[in-house]
């Protein structure tokens, strides 16, 4: 069974907005779309037109919270303000989400599902989400289909910045471990953040994850494919 390969982009601002054009075109050149974990804020700049121009391109855009800088009021562990939906109860995920599909609306940005910051999601977000017609919840290892309750089962390999005495070989690790998952079939997730671009080794690990995912012949898709006929 051919593996899909999922690519996903965080974190993206105006200050690295090049470096996500960038990495875009490296993936268009081996025919990889994109998946955009995009933050709904009101305003509409450059950040958001880049992220309507990627999605008509055939991109995909999820969800990724409503504002990192607002920190949710019932948090029964501390995880860190990035981590937004990580803890939350039904009620309080529920107003988030509003908020975040108001400022969609406002933006014009249509979404195919929804990742949570940090990859983490509470079991009351689930019950929010699907409240308020999201199909698709892409959590740390699992990408889960709100509508039939299938799940894709998949660990979220990020090329994320930690100590330089260690990327090295951290980088090779992910290289490989994206090797492994190609051979095995099912789905390849692969993700960075913008700001880990300005890295050169984290970038040209990641293209190399991808490149030998496509020697397995696994081929790009996005996290959109995978959900269900209903909208979101």
């Amino acid at each position: 069974m051919a593996s899909r390969l999922l690519v996903s982009l965080s974190g993206a601002a105006p200050r690295t907005l090049h470096r996500c054009a960038d990495l875009a075109a490296e993936l268009e050149r081996r025919k990889v779309p994109l998946s955009i974990l995009h933050v709904a804020r009101t305003e509409d700049g450059p950040v958001t037109a880049w992220v309507r121009t990627r999605a008509e391109a055939g991109d995909s855009v999820l969800l990724h919270g409503y504002d990192h800088r607002i920190t949710p009021t019932h948090r029964a562990m501390h995880l860190g303000k990035r981590a937004e939906f990580a803890d939350l109860p039904a009620h309080e995920a529920r107003l988030r989400l509003i908020a975040a599909k108001a400022a969609l609306d406002t933006t014009g940005v249509t979404v195919d599902g929804f990742a949570p910051p940090r990859w983490l999601a509470s079991a009351g977000t689930l019950l929010a989400l699907r409240e308020h017609g999201f199909t698709l919840c892409a959590n740390a290892n699992t990408v889960r289909d709100l509508v039939s309750g299938e799940a894709h089962r998949a660990r979220v390999q990020e090329f994320t910045s930690q100590s330089q005495r260690t990327e090295t070989v951290r980088c090779f690790a992910l290289v490989l471990a994206s090797a492994r998952a190609a051979r095995r079939g099912g789905l390849v997730r692969l993700g960075i953040d913008a700001a880990d671009l300005a890295r050169p080794g984290l970038r040209q690990a990641l293209l190399d994850a991808v490149d030998v995912a496509l020697e397995h012949r696994a081929f790009g898709s996005t996290y959109g494919s995978l959900r269900s006929a209903v909208a979101a």
